[in-house]
């Protein structure tokens, strides 16, 4: 559409006005701004960084890579607005040398404008192919870059930042840079190059005329920048609420069991309602500023068109002018008037983009807090399987006022099979966050095979580690990748090896497709206990020196269980273990039982000892076994 040529001036500002209110990708964020504050993206308002073109460097260090690109696509510009500027004087010429001189060869000039459309069409098709081709290639490169760097951030960036904003960022954001990148920039050089060349081309013509164009030219623009302004607010406001619309209608369908078990239909169908009325009134509003727009934009433009004709008009019968002249006059003022015009549309497009490079520049600059140190030290090989915490006190980013551990301290032996249990919150799964690395201890030492930690590097930790998480969590994929997720090169022989110690055969060969299976989103084709066989299917699948256990047979049924639990008595052989149980009955064989409480170890023994001491552990199983006994 920005390639072709205008015809007039009302044709050129009437094709830019029904533009001057699309705001792409802006649907979830605006105007819900966020910015990047030590790690946290809060709510603000619009930041600088959306008023300026400072963060377009980031676009451009993207860009830059693909220099023989830019190189095509701005000689495509500038053929492409050089032919477009040549279609006015073919028309001249052909109407002074063709009609109006007697033996003109009129076909000669015709056929010097059909070779001016035809490089232009032609110029026109290369440079939208290279700035496209710029356009989704850099979109792609920011995409992959972000997400390598998300995927090397500390859970604890995750917990002060939504996903659901980074994953915004990662869509919206990065489809406003690649309107950028693939039109914006290049319209805005484009109508640059063509309002200069023209306005030059004018004064040629009719120097008069033209400062008369240039006197008509800002009493056209003023009331559409300032009406855009207002109709773009407008815009941005009925795009949050169709963005309401559609949030309440995710989260109303994602919960319908629940509004229908509780009987709320009538009440989420009123909210619903109220939210789609909103989205009227705010349309309403839009529209009745567009029309009003609409009316003094058509009025301005024809106005100023019908008097600079005018003029050029009494200057054809005073024989000032040809008719030649005020035809290539009148067609270059519309190509001039388009070009201004676009560019006042094109430097909000600028701005958006700036703001949104800006959004998704943080995300990149975004330091690991977890990371390896420069040097490394090496766990010993093969792994040994002890785990030392000394001393360790620790506290949640997102809860710095309570203490998840408390100067604990616990020595894991090799092979050993380690219970944990206690009443919620007492620091169970903090052992495990610790034991990953996923955090560091604020104060005091985590240690495996004998190295500290911090030490050491991550991704070697967590290569020695087997987890099972009380939440399991299934891939968008099929069987065999869910189960690959434990070790990607294992062959489809060692798959059914842990799928059949993990009690998981059975159902994983009834599926339509075995292996290839899809699971659907997060396993939605599964049921609770087949999903949880899964995961330790996939933990026992990596063959880990340590193997975490977080409630890891608390999806399972009776039957079920105890298939597994035998089967993880078998694999626990040789290898450390450490287990999260609520429920008390599944930690009577553990060799050793820790009873933690404020992040505290209050009791320690076996089942039997424990049972007898009349602590916190007796408490606990007395009310489990009455429980199940009654």
């Amino acid at each position: 559409m920005h390639d072709a040529p205008r015809a007039s001036t009302g044709s050129a500002l009437a094709a830019r006005f029904e533009l001057i209110e699309a705001n792409p990708g802006q649907i979830s964020l605006s105007p819900d701004r966020r910015t990047a504050t030590r790690g946290t993206m809060a709510d603000t308002a619009p930041a600088p960084a959306e008023r300026s073109f400072g963060n377009l460097a980031m676009i451009w260090r993207f860009t830059a890579r693909y220099k023989g690109r830019i190189a095509l696509a701005a000689l495509s510009l500038l053929v492409s607005a050089g032919a477009t500027l040549a279609i006015p004087n073919a028309f001249r010429l052909i109407i002074d040398r063709g009609f109006g001189s007697a033996g003109g060869d009129i076909g000669r000039w015709f056929q010097y404008l059909l070779f001016v459309v035809v490089v232009m069409a032609i110029a026109t098709a290369f440079r939208f192919y290279f700035v496209s081709w710029l356009g989704e290639r850099v979109v792609a490169d920011i995409r992959i870059a972000v997400q390598d760097n998300l995927l090397r951030l500390a859970p604890r960036f995750f917990e002060e930042n939504r996903p659901s904003e980074i994953a915004s960022r990662l869509t919206a954001d990065t489809t406003i840079i690649e309107g950028v990148v693939g039109s914006s920039v290049s319209v805005a050089l484009r109508n640059i190059v063509m309002g200069i060349g023209g306005l030059i081309y004018l004064f040629a013509l009719s120097p008069k005329l033209t400062g008369m164009l240039l006197l008509g030219i800002p009493l056209v623009l003023v009331p559409i920048i300032v009406l855009g302004r207002k109709v773009r607010a407008v815009s941005r406001d009925s795009q949050d609420r169709v963005a309401d619309v559609g949030a309440m209608v995710d989260e109303v369908l994602g919960a319908m069991k629940i509004v229908q078990g509780f009987g709320q239909e009538n009440r989420e169908a009123g909210r619903f309602q109220g939210a789609v009325e909103r989205v009227f009134r705010t349309a309403r509003a839009r529209i009745a500023l567009r029309a009003a727009m609409t009316a003094i934009v058509i009025a301005l433009i024809f106005g100023a068109i019908t008097l600079v004709m005018w003029q050029g008009a009494m200057d054809v019968q005073a024989g000032r002018l040809t008719g030649g002249t005020i035809a290539a006059f009148v067609l270059t003022g519309g190509l001039v008037a388009g070009a201004f015009g676009a560019l006042s549309e094109v430097y909000g497009e600028l701005l958006r983009g700036s703001g949104a490079a800006g959004r998704l520049n943080e995300l990149l600059n975004e330091v690991p807090e977890i990371k390896a140190p420069p040097v490394p030290l090496l766990l010993p090989s093969p792994g040994i399987g002890t785990l030392q915490f000394e001393k360790v006190s620790f506290r949640y980013p997102t809860r710095p006022e309570m203490s998840a551990l408390d100067q604990f301290s616990l020595a894991v032996k090799p092979g050993e099979t380690l219970a944990v249990v206690g009443p919620s919150g007492a620091g169970k799964t903090t052992l495990f966050q610790l034991a990953q690395r996923f955090y560091d201890p604020e104060t005091g030492t985590v240690r495996m095979d004998g190295i500290d930690l911090r030490d050491a590097d991550p991704s070697d930790v967590r290569a020695r580690i087997a987890v099972v998480p009380q939440e399991t969590m299934i891939f968008a994929a099929s069987a065999r990748d869910n189960l690959r997720y434990g070790r990607w090169d294992a062959p489809d022989a060692d798959l059914w090896a842990a799928a059949e110690a993990a009690n998981a055969a059975a159902f994983l060969k009834a599926l339509p497709d075995g292996l290839d299976t899809y699971l659907g989103e997060g396993g939605a084709r599964l049921s609770g206990g087949q999903r949880q066989r899964i995961a330790i299917a996939r933990a026992l699948l990596r063959d880990a020196p340590l193997l975490l256990l977080d409630e890891a047979t608390s999806a399972l049924d009776a039957e079920s269980e105890q298939l597994v639990q035998a089967a993880l008595e078998r694999l626990m052989g040789g290898r450390t273990t450490i287990v999260i149980a609520h429920r008390l009955a599944t930690v009577r064989r553990a060799d050793r039982i820790i009873v933690m409480d404020g992040g505290r170890i209050v009791e320690e023994g076996t089942h039997d000892s424990l049972s007898v001491a009349g602590g916190l552990y007796a408490r606990l199983a007395r009310l489990q076994f009455e429980g199940l006994a009654a």
